[in-house]
């Protein structure tokens, strides 16, 4: 430390520096030398910790990057240092002879320490809102290194929650490792156990129901899209994310669980008992409604791994029946795998754009239809209700936006944000909005949805009189033929 202030305050003084004595010059020498090793080692401390020398996260490439800011740039030093006169290099040297030292102090970071930047390095490079919500996200990060207490990894987790909650974002949430592994199994399987709810926030935070799964436990039940759940089993869920309501719901197969609903402002309590079910994602049917017409019913239900394909097959086999229109029924469609919706999207048009995908810069992607279409000609009806959320509405966008399709129906749910999950380095992960869903005339799906040309004929209950299944459809169908052709 002597070394250093000594060095700090001669190397502004060109005279002295010159008229000063060989020992001197010796123990100038070795405190160079030393400023340098512990520059290059702060450097590698820095770049396995996964920060710049600046104390920022950086990509884990194995080296860290030269920064203004680091006062020296050692690499390139050491070739030019011949060529520096003599002085030069001593200032530049003393300036970083000081951060080297402060540097020499501080701690090594910590496992929780390193998992709290991940965490804020997720939000941080792909969150949509570069406001952040008006957050200091740089200032929030240092008080979270600084003041906070991550010596053990249930803390951690906690200041992460604290950390993400400043966002006011209720789809961006911190998954412990037991709940991402779930997340992540139930979203690639078709058999589940549960209660078959999708959920999301209405605009007052409260949790509401997208819709109940075709054939689950819950739609069998009576549960509706846009219900909102306010307690389970007696347990409120205000304040709750949507993770923990889904952990409540979940239970052992054969039992029970009471979900109290307020629909419309009517309160009531629904008993739905949880057990193993079947997601179907596509089933179809030809529908012959008298005077040689013939309508191909296809029921969408989810978006998964097999959707895609599926409709492509069902489509493949209307049209080989000759059918003079298409029913496409994506009535309760909360979305899924968004793939699917590009690849019914190019079945059905050959040309024209499916879907914008913008984040905080703009215009991020832009999916389109290439030629690959196996009808984009036959007529084609889309049946949606306020239960058609996130996926569906991209596919239904596209089709109405590129005239392609007549939406029949009520208005969509209007779930037009994207999330990512990102793995931490425990197993946990952050699941960040990173972008939103834009029709190809540049409608911003969310909280809007997709309004219908025409809306369905309804009941005294206001609910459509459609019904949702392959045979009563046909039968309705032949009723009202010219609804569908």
């Amino acid at each position: 430390e002597t070394d250093a202030a000594m060095l700090s305050t001669t190397s502004t003084s060109p005279s002295r520096a010159r008229s000063a004595p060989t020992a001197t010059r010796t123990m100038r020498t070795r405190s160079l030398r030393s400023a340098r090793a512990s520059v290059r080692a702060r450097r590698a401390a820095c770049a396995r910790a996964g920060r710049d020398a600046s104390g920022d996260v950086v990509a884990r490439t194995g080296r860290a990057p030269v920064d203004a800011r680091d006062g020296a740039s050692w690499r390139d030093d050491d070739e030019r240092r011949e060529g520096m006169p003599r002085v030069a290099m001593r200032a530049t040297v003393g300036a970083v002879v000081a951060m080297a030292v402060a540097a020499s102090d501080a701690e090594a970071i910590t496992e929780n320490q390193m998992l709290y930047l991940e965490a804020w390095r997720a939000v941080d490079k792909a969150y949509v809102d570069k406001t952040f919500n008006g957050v200091n996200w740089f200032k929030l990060r240092e008080t979270g290194l600084k003041n906070d207490d991550l010596d053990d990894r249930e803390t951690t987790y906690e200041v992460i929650r604290a950390m993400l909650a400043k966002l006011d974002d209720p789809f961006t949430r911190f998954l412990e490792p037991e709940k991402y592994s779930s997340v992540t199994e139930q979203t690639m399987k078709a058999d589940v156990s549960g209660v078959g709810i999708e959920m999301g926030f209405d605009d007052d935070k409260k949790i509401i129901v997208v819709a109940p799964t075709p054939g689950g436990p819950a739609s069998e039940a009576g549960v509706k899209a846009k219900d909102l759940i306010y307690a389970v089993d007696g347990a409120p869920t205000v304040d709750k994310s949507l993770y923990e309501v889904a952990e409540e719901l979940q239970g052992p197969q054969g039992s029970k669980v009471t979900l109290s609903v307020d629909r419309g402002g009517k309160q009531s309590d629904i008993v739905v008992q949880r057990k193993r079910y079947t997601v179907v994602p596509v089933t179809s049917t030809t529908c012959d409604v008298g005077e040689n017409k013939k309508i191909g019913y296809v029921k969408l239900s989810a978006f998964n791994q097999v959707s895609g394909a599926k409709t492509k097959e069902a489509l493949k086999a209307l049209k080989a029946e000759g059918v003079n229109s298409y029913v496409l029924d994506l009535r309760n469609n909360v979305g899924g795998l968004f793939p699917g919706a590009l690849e019914i999207a190019k079945a059905l048009m050959n040309e024209g754009t499916i879907v914008y995908i913008a984040d905080s810069s703009g215009e991020r992607d832009v999916f389109e239809a290439d030629r690959s279409a196996l009808d984009a000609d036959t007529p084609l009806r889309l049946l949606v209700n306020k239960g058609t959320a996130s996926a569906s509405e991209v596919l239904a966008g596209a089709l109405r936006d590129n005239n392609r399709a007549t939406i029949l129906g009520e208005t969509t749910f209007g779930k037009g944000l994207i999330q990512t999950l990102v793995p931490l380095s425990d197993g946990s992960a952050v699941s960040v909005t990173v972008a939103q869903y834009r029709t190809p005339l540049g409608t911003n799906i969310n909280k809007v949805g997709i309004v219908p040309d025409k809306p369905l004929p309804l009941n005294d209950a206001g609910e459509d009189t459609v019904p949702a299944n392959a045979d009563d459809f046909c039968a309705y169908a032949r009723t009202a033929p010219d609804l569908f052709l």
